[in-house]
């Protein structure tokens, strides 16, 4: 291995534990993309902010303060520059043009962490190594802030090989992963109805390290959403009848959602997970909120599940006279990769060192809104693909106590590098 290489590694683990240990939640990345625009301009690769590309009628679930999230980046060590260059909105378009004819490839690296709060245990690594979350009630639980180092990483081998490459490769850095909101914005944005090929990328996935999946199967089509039920306060004990009790109608639709009956055509999943209500012990709750959210196998699947989920939230709000509101916060829909792009992964990774298993495809009963960029190119012509890049964790994905085996990022840049170099060849 050379010098160049082993320092381009050396750098990527030290990106991933910075990135871990300032996560940012969906669409308030600026610490995060600021300091991807730096490294990416010093390469010389040509970017796009979000500002630049973001149309805000297509944004979902965008519900911080930029202004506050904007300043914080910047006392977190974001150069302010970069920052104010982001327009408002996070994520980044970056492109090497080699100069030469060829195909456009794309390659999606997600940036953003999970709303949960770190473990403090002593034999949790952060801990250990100190680069345990600052932000609290945001952690990278899933393994994004790896994905963002292995991205940069990859960034610079890319450069470095350009005499070798053909035609240009887009990094597209997106923010709100989690919860399905970002990828429809950079989908609807233009960005891959140029492309020829494209690819996304995930470590973990319950695999250990040393495999390789070339394609991912099985994503639930999902729609994330909250529900705000409004009832009258009144006084508990004096004048109970005069209340309207939000929180009994969040509390009865809450467990009435979890018994909707599955489908037999195909996978169902629902899941409530957050409710919040009540103001005092002798108060009757005026107000309710819940954070909801479901999945389906198929399209027609997702939309039983929440037409269903619809006639639950009604029917409670009707059973305690009180409003409702529901507000669309994500959705995802279904992708599958083509299997000559999962092929060339799979002939990629047999000269990958430390690759101990490479499979043409894994089924994922979950979602990524990485599909609406796959379609998008599919319905243009283009392949693509999803990997699944095996690493052994400490914990599940979006656990307080998860961390991933570093040792899985050098194999996931040298797939990558390669996958690269078959598909934009001279």
């Amino acid at each position: 291995m050379t010098t160049a290489k082993k320092e381009i590694l050396s750098r990527m683990i030290e990106r991933r534990r910075d990135f871990h240990r300032y996560p940012e939640t969906g669409w308030a990345e600026f610490r995060t993309t600021a300091a991807i625009a730096t490294i990416m301009e010093s390469l010389g690769w040509e970017i796009q902010f979000g500002g630049d590309f973001v149309d805000p009628e297509t944004v979902m679930g965008r519900t911080i303060d930029p202004e506050a999230e904007m300043k914080r980046a910047i006392s977190q060590g974001a150069d302010p520059s970069m920052v104010k260059r982001t327009g408002g909105y996070t994520g980044l378009s970056a492109e090497l043009d080699t100069g030469r004819p060829g195909p456009i490839t794309a390659l999606r690296f997600d940036i953003d962490c999970v709303d949960t709060d770190e473990s403090h245990a002593s034999d949790h690594l952060p801990v250990q190594e100190g680069f345990r979350s600052q932000n609290p009630g945001w952690m990278h639980a899933c393994g994004h802030d790896g994905h963002t180092a292995l991205g940069l990483a990859l960034a610079e081998t890319l450069t470095a090989e350009r005499g070798n490459l053909s035609g240009k490769i887009r990094l597209l850095f997106q923010p709100a992963e989690e919860g399905v909101r970002g990828g429809y914005a950079m989908t609807q944005s233009g960005l891959l109805d140029d492309v020829d090929r494209f690819v996304a990328l995930h470590l973990g996935l319950g695999q250990p390290t040393g495999t390789i999946f070339g394609g991912v199967r099985g994503f639930l089509c999902t729609t994330k959403f909250d529900v705000d039920y409004t009832g009258s306060g009144a006084h508990a004990g004096g004048e109970p009848e005069k209340g309207k009790n939000a929180l009994l109608a969040a509390a009865t639709a809450a467990l009435n959602l979890h018994a909707i009956a599955p489908h037999s055509g195909g996978v169902t999943r629902l899941n409530v997970g957050v409710l919040n209500a009540g103001e005092g012990r002798n108060v009757v709750p005026p107000k309710a909120h819940m954070k909801i959210e479901t999945r389906g196998e198929t399209n027609e699947i997702a939309s039983y599940v929440y037409d269903r989920a619809m006639q639950v939230l009604s029917g409670a709000a009707s059973m305690y006279d009180v409003g409702i509101s529901v507000a669309k916060r994500g959705e995802s829909i279904v992708a599958e990769s083509d299997p000559e792009l999962a092929d060339l992964v799979v002939q990629a990774a047999k000269s990958v060192p430390d690759v101990s298993s490479a499979e043409r495809f894994r089924r994922m009963a979950g979602s990524d809104d990485a599909c609406w960029m796959m379609q998008r190119v599919q319905s243009k012509g283009g392949l693509a693909t999803y990997i699944g890049l095996g690493a052994t964790t400490a914990a599940g994905h979006h656990n307080d106590r998860f961390d991933f085996d570093e040792k899985a990022l050098p194999i996931g840049l040298d797939l990558l590098e390669k996958l690269t170099l078959k598909l934009n060849k001279i």
